[in-house]
């Protein structure tokens, strides 16, 4: 129940009962007391001072004069509520589009002095205030990981330059192998969280040209085909209709790669892949679905955040830092489109993008200028 409909129905039983006790006390005072004071001064039995029509005076006065001021009353009473709660509708209509990436907008203010315009006043402080602590945050990051980058590529060529030595003994070998690993996964987490420290700050430019899609996704099959080698998983193109979409090539690729990637590491042995490409509307609509162990639908919605990862069971086993699926989300709201995931524990878990469609090179050139 809204705020105004209760003000409404608090008002309406305030009205009603203003109108049963003025209809009491005209009652009272028009006949009661009369009657009282005519059977007082009575000279006669059947002599009365009161007129017989004045209880149906009274209900007319209820009636005619009662009832409109009352309607009046509560007409003019929903309309001024209307007035009074319009500025907390749009209020709330404006924080509601707030975001993380839109923090430096601020609520429009009536610049009236009342409680509602102090309380937007508050609203906006408290958005100056996370808007700062995010940029820190974004600052912090991208620059952590720009001073990790050369301490890092240091380190790893150190440990390359020990891997060619021949000396090595095999268990100082397998230390310095096992060492390199580490490194190489470290510098992927600095990638990816500078790739979306910088995101977030809108600092990397996509271009804007028509993408093969149907291409890109073949040439991800033939990836993917290799990734699946290790585990001897089936992969299968069941679809790759034609589409083409408008972004970036090099963007869109990797978001293929990096949900080729986790349909491999978070599958079964002897399990399967399959990617399908297909028109949908105005979309392009790809599926990748993998036959791994699957993710309950409490943790879903969390599938997108930054360093979780989902499934305990390759939690230790499964190379990876939990950035993939933050970085592919990235990619495809940076393209206009949505990215959502859908999972059956111990059965099927199925990954869906939509882009919107770009009309093909030959076609467009076609158009009429």
């Amino acid at each position: 129940m809204t705020i105004r409909t209760r003000l409404s129905l608090w008002y309406a039983t305030v009205m009603f009962i203003a109108l049963m006790v003025m209809g009491v006390l005209l009652y009272y005072q028009l006949v009661i007391e009369p009657r009282q004071e005519a059977r007082q001064h009575q000279q006669e039995q059947n002599e009365e001072t009161v007129d017989p029509d004045v209880f149906e005076d009274v209900t007319g006065i209820m009636l005619w004069c009662g009832v409109p001021a009352t309607l009046l009353a509560l007409v003019g009473g929903w309309w001024l509520m209307k007035k009074s709660l319009t500025p907390i509708a749009s209020l709330t209509q404006a924080t509601r589009k707030i975001t993380a990436q839109n923090l430096g907008e601020r609520l429009p203010r009536t610049h009236n002095g009342d409680e509602l315009d102090e309380l937007t006043e508050v609203h906006n402080a408290m958005l100056a205030r996370l808007d700062d602590s995010f940029n820190r945050i974004h600052e912090f990051t991208l620059h952590a990981s720009h001073e990790l980058k050369t301490p890092l590529t240091v380190l790893r060529g150190e440990t390359e330059t020990v891997l060619r030595d021949e000396s090595l003994s095999t268990s100082e070998r397998e230390r310095a192998v096992s060492q390199l690993d580490e490194l190489r996964r470290l510098a992927r987490i600095v990638d990816g969280l500078t790739l979306l420290a910088k995101a977030d700050a809108g600092q990397i430019p996509l271009a804007r040209e028509p993408v093969n899609l149907a291409e890109l996704v073949r040439d991800n099959f033939a990836d993917l085909q290799i990734l699946a080698e290790s585990q001897n998983l089936k992969v299968e193109l069941e679809s790759c209709e034609e589409l083409f979409v408008r972004g970036d090539r090099h963007r869109l690729r990797q978001l293929l790669l990096n949900l080729a990637d986790n349909a491999v590491k978070y599958n079964q042995p002897q399990g399967g892949v399959t990617i399908n490409l297909r028109r949908s509307g105005e979309l392009a609509e790809l599926t990748i679905t993998n036959t791994g162990a699957g993710i309950t639908a409490e943790i879903v919605p969390r599938v997108f955040d930054r360093f979780f990862r989902g499934d305990p069971s390759h939690g230790n086993t499964v190379d990876g830092c939990g950035l993939g699926l933050s970085i592919a989300q990235w990619i495809v709201a940076a393209h206009g489109g949505t990215i959502g995931l859908v999972s059956r524990p111990g059965t099927l878990t199925t990954v869906t993008v939509r882009l919107p469609l770009a009309p093909s090179p030959a076609v467009a050139t076609k158009l009429p200028v």
